[in-house]
């Protein structure tokens, strides 16, 4: 290989977005281990299980070995997935691991019983782009929405988290955005913490939403406490400039783990505009100890909890009789969770403004 090459990619991830990359493209040896620069890269293993990776437009597909994929160097910590780091350096015909479905490229370190072994990927070179006339190494950060210290003003924000990984917090952020969308509510969503994936912002435009943006598009790759807040607060600011009558926000992870849901849910100008704070559950234990933390921790109040723990009586009277919260779920009582949302938001942000 020269010091330049053009290539065809078999897949452009989604953690390469927002960088606007199609064609032919053209690859330098000349590799910046950082993240957020995207690498291409020649994928070595055909794996039964895990082997679906979301491209550039949102859509998950299935991928092999020896296909050419294009994707953003980060670091992933999961609990239920694989984790692993961005190495020091990083040369043409080093191997590397794909971390997550959003295409996520970096050194696994730990791997998951339940995925089997990461993606071996051989790396080809770094991806160059057109930006200000001149080809550049393509990053993330180069084409990210602006970042912001100060939340001086928002609509009302409904802040979905949950206790884990996988426990519904989408689908019941889908479901409210779908249900306030249909009361005639301009609805905005986001997705602030999680490892490069776009479906789950998607989802919620695909049910209503008029604007919707993710971490990735601030040029983060996966999140972490480092410097989360700045770019929330971005987020959030760029959502409101389309002046929605709330916001959606989803939290990836759970509330304890390495993604920065904690600290948004701490920040105390966040909260100051959070009309209802949503958590999703799997079990009883997870609700017991997500209300002692809100309580003693962060200073505030659940205002609702769904997730599988709703999924029948048991888990309702828990939470309405022993916790006193209020407890819907998000598949079985959509028209319910709807209406509780619409009074809760709307008669939060009536109170706020006769004060």
């Amino acid at each position: 290989m020269t010091n330049f090459q053009k290539t065809q990619a078999n897949i452009i991830s989604s953690s390469s977005h927002p960088v606007p990359l199609e064609g032919e493209l053209t690859l330098t040896r000349s590799i910046v281990s950082e993240e957020g620069y995207l690498l291409a890269v020649r994928t070595l293993d055909q794996k039964e299980t895990y082997n679906e990776v979301e491209n550039h437009e949102g859509v998950i597909q299935n991928y092999g070995q020896n296909q050419i994929l294009i994707g953003a160097l980060g670091e992933r910590q999961a609990l239920r997935g694989y984790s692993g780091i961005v190495p020091q350096s990083i040369k043409a015909g080093d191997e590397l691991h794909i971390l997550n479905k959003g295409g996520m490229i970096g050194k696994c370190l730990s791997p998951h019983p339940d995925l089997g072994p990461p993606m071996r990927v051989e790396v080809l070179g770094a991806v160059l782009v057109e930006k200000d006339h001149e080809l550049k190494h393509a990053c993330v950060q180069d084409f990210a929405i602006e970042w912001s210290y100060q939340l001086a003003s928002s609509s009302p924000i409904v802040m979905v988290s949950g206790t884990c990984m996988h426990v519904g917090k989408t689908y019941a952020a889908s479901e409210m955005v779908k249900q306030l969308s249909s009361r005639g509510y301009r609805v905005a969503a986001a997705k602030l913490t999680g490892a490069s994936l776009i479906r789950d912002v998607r989802s919620m435009k695909e049910k209503g939403a008029i604007a919707g943006t993710h971490f990735g598009e601030a040029g983060v790759v996966s999140t972490t406490n480092k410097n989360i807040l700045p770019m929330a607060k971005g987020l959030i600011n760029h959502l409101n400039q389309k002046h929605p009558d709330v916001i959606v926000i989803e939290l990836g992870d759970g509330i304890i783990g390495p993604y920065g849901v904690e600290s948004l849910l701490k920040d105390k100008e966040i909260q100051k505009y959070t009309s209802a704070h949503v958590v999703a559950a799997q079990d009883l234990m997870g609700c017991w100890a997500a209300e002692r933390m809100f309580s003693e921790r962060f200073g505030d109040e659940i205002d609702m909890m769904t997730g599988p723990v709703t999924d029948n009586d048991v888990g309702i009277d828990y939470i309405k009789n022993t916790l006193g919260i209020e407890a819907l779920n998000a598949r079985s009582s959509a028209d319910e969770v709807g209406s509780w949302m619409e009074s809760q938001i709307f008669a939060r942000k009536n109170k706020a403004l006769q004060a």
